[in-house]
């Protein structure tokens, strides 16, 4: 018996045609190319991984921009999270499990981003999901560009507020979006400051100006430049010389700080207490582990005392943008360290990255519904954990597959 028959044989008769139904869309995939699978890594988030199956492979697809995963210091404050607070809360932040671990982390992110308060979530993307419904009702507009990221998307559904999509990065379509919303009793516009896919940088100061002229709260999702871009790693607000003038940032501790468990919403005393009573992404789940507040706090405390770990990375992501130019490759223009390249296909996208992992380079391909259809990428992050020779080694691997393939 295959093992889809022994599937089948389990499956009750009232879910026999939820079963069918799923198992001919995969297999459709799977013969499109375009059915995605995990690859097991065993040890450590770091510039080389040990992926099951395949051995010791050149990581070119973490978020670990700032290689502080494996730096010990962060790992031995996790563990020493782990024997004094012990394995979990075990409860909601408004009943007990608001630690003073907690406290000292979010006055810790507040410090770091120069804001007067912050509050942390179990992940970035609760983060997201809980911030616009308790700020904002009918009265209200939110105002979103067209990129942002499904988290964003998902918790603009959940508030009552008008909704207002502008063309991405386009201040024109932005002003007709404020324009249109003078009726609402405040008007919220929500940008990512790097844009995952693309490692765009937002034009924050071309939104303040207009969200100053239309008196609007700018709102921005760091997580892909909090630690990673600025001199010092404080994200986009410090590559754009605005320290203090975003309203509210939403960000992770999963990426750049550590690649910890979290997410955090920075902003003013009014807002995070208003969050507290009211965001329910924080209300009704568990808090965050207290070893993961413990590996965040000396992930930010690492990163304060070693700037230079930004300046390597920014460096690392220059060398590797050139070579690629280099190779014939042409990828979208950015200073960021995500470095994508257009291959336009799924398929196509997904061979390019199964190709590179036979040559040891672990880069994944994304399309629809990741990106538009036709725009399918694979999507290189460079890290502070790379040496030179990691990189010209994901360099050689490209020119080898992707002249086999045709591609440059």
């Amino acid at each position: 018996m295959t093992l889809y028959e022994e599937s089948a044989a389990m499956t009750s008769n009232v879910n026999r045609g939820l079963e069918d139904r799923l198992r001919a869309e995969l297999d459709d995939m799977k013969a499109r190319g375009v059915h995605k699978e995990l690859l097991y890594i065993g040890g450590r988030q770091s510039a080389v991984v040990d992926i099951e199956g395949l051995g010791e492979i050149i990581n070119m697809c973490s978020n670990n921009y700032l290689g502080l995963c494996d730096e010990p210091r962060v790992m031995e404050a996790v563990k020493d999270g782990v024997e004094k607070y012990g394995a979990g809360t075990s409860s909601v932040r408004f009943i007990c499990g608001t630690f003073d671990i907690h406290r000292e982390l979010e006055d810790k992110i507040a410090d770091f981003l120069e804001l007067p308060a912050s509050l942390t979530y179990t992940s970035a993307w609760n983060a997201n999901e809980g911030l616009f419904a308790p700020l904002l009702t009918e009265e209200d507009a939110l105002i979103s560009d067209r990129l942002n990221h499904a988290c964003i998307i998902d918790g603009i559904r959940l508030c009552k507020a008008q909704r207002k999509i502008y063309d991405h990065m386009d201040m024109d379509s932005l002003r007709e979006a404020l324009e249109s919303s003078r009726d609402a009793r405040h008007r919220l516009v929500i940008t990512d400051g790097v844009f995952s896919m693309e490692g765009e940088v937002a034009p924050l100061p071309d939104i303040r100006e207009l969200c100053d002229r239309y008196d609007a709260i700018l709102a921005v999702d760091d997580s892909h430049a909090t630690g990673a871009l600025g001199d010092t790693g404080r994200g986009t607000p410090e590559y754009h010389g605005m320290h203090g003038e975003v309203d509210i940032i939403t960000s992770t501790l999963g990426k750049a700080l550590g690649g910890m468990a979290g997410g955090f919403t920075a902003s003013s005393e009014a807002v995070i207490d208003t969050l507290i009573q009211s965001s329910r992404t924080q209300l009704f789940t568990n808090s965050l582990p207290p070893f993961s507040a413990c590996g965040a706090v000396a992930a930010i405390e690492h990163l304060e005392e070693h700037p230079e770990l930004v300046t390597k990375l920014h460096d690392n992501t220059e060398y590797y943008r050139e070579g690629l130019i280099a190779l014939g490759y042409e990828p979208i223009p950015g200073e960021t360290a995500i470095v994508p390249v257009i291959i336009g296909e799924t398929a196509d996208a997904i061979r390019l990255s199964r190709e590179l992992l036979e040559e040891g380079v672990f880069v994944i391909g994304f399309g629809y519904p990741v990106v538009p259809r036709g725009e399918a990428r694979i999507r290189c992050q460079i890290s502070a954990a790379h040496e030179r020779e990691h990189i010209d080694a994901a360099l050689a691997a490209l020119e080898k597959v992707g002249g086999r393939l045709n591609l440059i």
